[in-house]
């Protein structure tokens, strides 16, 4: 009975080391299984975290290569301090001074603030930056340039107590400025206010990498809203329906006439209306002016009866349309009768659009005015009658888009033949072929800025020929490296 009970101790002991054996070996095989498993399983997840990641790099080169003038490496934001901008002027005035403004900050590191528009000048427009530009795109394209928020923190807001630095920064400055004049500011103050920003920023001597970021802003990050968009291409496509046009920028407008004080082919009255408005406006410094001399200078607008005769001098046929890009002409519509009698096809805005597609537009000049910019950008040929900054805007972009036709008129050439054709000194043969041999060299095609030492007012503007980001592609093929100099 012992040895039966002992056999089957020793037999349920034998069947227990099996179990235990056979545990061992699973776990010893489970061990190995369970570890490949989960290195496996990390590879997968770095693979899959890897390839997410280099899609998302791709894709975001892409959207840089399209919507920027060269591809950029993100930068880090730590932020000297922020800068505030009141721009003044019309709306090309300001758009450049944009651009200038974008470029401080890169510069200096510092946080804009989305720049305020002028609502206080001759225009009195109300519009604020998002009515005329794409805020978000504004913000999107050139987050890895600049960082740019809507408005300042509440800790640092007037509203909540503090009062930044106002002032207006030196005009025509260099980096060298920037650097040692203004900067420094940020160490005692973390909002400077620059209350006035036309041409604060130097044409030459700027740093190439800072020269293509205000291309950037110019070309790509500064695009015109949805609403303002549209109605300028519906314009331009209805233009291009009826044939090739010419837009005409006719800066023969009460505003123009006024500061600058040019009265050609103005009756005494109205020379004095213009006279009382410049006396109105305090911020105006030149007060009393002499016409015909700023005239003989080659410093006013042609007037609409000039205008027509080197129109037609030029060559223009009188079946082309000619599109008046300008606010209200002075004298108003019969001022363009001798303009109208030569070329019938003159067409404007207000004549093309029913009234309440402009309605949206009514008082707000600038936005008017973006859309002549998108007209005149797109047309066959731009003239300008004078060199504003708008005829600069205009002459940039299309020197940039592939040098289309801008005939630049050389004023002081023009206003020398018009009166000696006038008094029948040139005949009308002798006349046009002057007119047009003066113009060979001037219709937009690819070339240097002009660099006047310490007369940076005299020289080439850059945003009307931004030959740096211009000259890789073959568009300028055979130009040199060099800035013409006079």
């Amino acid at each position: 009975m012992e040895s039966m009970v002992e056999v089957r101790s020793e037999r349920v002991q034998q069947s227990i080391q099996g179990v235990v054996i056979q545990r061992t070996r699973l776990k010893l095989l489970f061990i190995p299984v369970f570890t490949s498993i989960l290195v496996w399983a990390c590879l997968v997840q770095l693979w899959h975290m890897r390839l997410l990641s280099g899609f998302t790099r791709v894709t975001k080169a892409s959207v840089r290569v399209d919507e920027t003038v060269h591809s950029t490496t993100p930068r880090n934001y730590t932020s000297n301090g922020f800068l505030q901008v009141s721009c003044n002027g019309g709306l090309n005035q300001m758009r450049a001074a944009i651009c200038d403004m974008v470029t401080v900050a890169r510069l200096l590191n510092l946080t804009l603030v989305v720049p305020e528009l002028d609502k206080s000048s001759f225009w009195a427009d109300p519009s604020n930056f998002e009515d005329i530009f794409d805020v978000r795109h504004f913000i999107d394209s050139l987050r890895d340039e600049v960082n740019i928020i809507k408005r300042l923190p509440k800790k640092v807001a007037r509203s909540y107590g503090y009062h930044p630095v106002v002032m207006p920064p030196v005009s025509w400055s260099s980096e060298k400025y920037y650097l040692q004049q203004i900067l420094p500011l940020f160490s005692k103050h973390q909002v400077v206010n620059f209350n006035r920003t036309d041409t604060r920023l130097a044409n030459n001597g700027i740093p190439l990498e800072l020269q293509r970021l205000r291309c950037q802003v110019n070309f790509h990050a500064l695009k015109f809203t949805q609403k303002i968009e549209a109605l300028g291409q519906k314009l331009v496509h209805m233009l291009q329906q009826r044939g090739p046009f010419v837009a005409l920028h006719l800066r023969y407008e009460m505003d123009m006439l006024a500061f600058s004080g040019c009265t050609e082919g103005c009756t005494e009255e109205e020379a004095e209306e213009l006279k009382q408005l410049r006396y109105a406006f305090p911020w105006w410094k030149e007060k009393e002016i002499v016409s015909d001399e700023k005239r003989s200078q080659g410093l006013c607008p042609l007037t609409p009866e000039e205008t027509t005769l080197i129109l037609q001098a030029l060559g223009i046929e009188k079946n082309m349309q000619i599109y008046i890009a300008s606010g209200d002409i002075y004298g108003s519509e019969q001022r363009l009768a001798t303009l109208r009698t030569a070329f019938p096809k003159i067409v404007k805005k207000e004549m093309l659009l029913d009234p309440e597609e402009l309605q949206q537009f009514q008082n707000h000049s600038s936005q008017m005015a973006a859309l002549d910019f998108v007209v005149s950008t797109a047309s066959n040929i731009f003239i300008p009658t004078y060199d504003g900054n708008m005829a600069k805007l205009v002459e940039g972009h299309r020197r940039y888009h592939g040098y289309k036709k801008t005939i630049l008129l050389d004023r002081k050439t023009l206003v020398g033949l018009l009166d000696l054709h006038h008094n029948r000194t040139l005949s009308w043969a002798e006349f046009s072929a002057a007119v047009r041999q003066s113009h060979e060299g001037r219709i937009g095609q690819p070339a240097h800025r002009r660099v006047i030492e310490d007369k940076p007012k005299e020289e080439d503007y850059f945003y009307a020929n931004p030959h740096e980001c211009l000259c890789e592609s073959a568009r300028c093929e055979g130009l040199d490296n060099s800035t013409e100099v006079r």
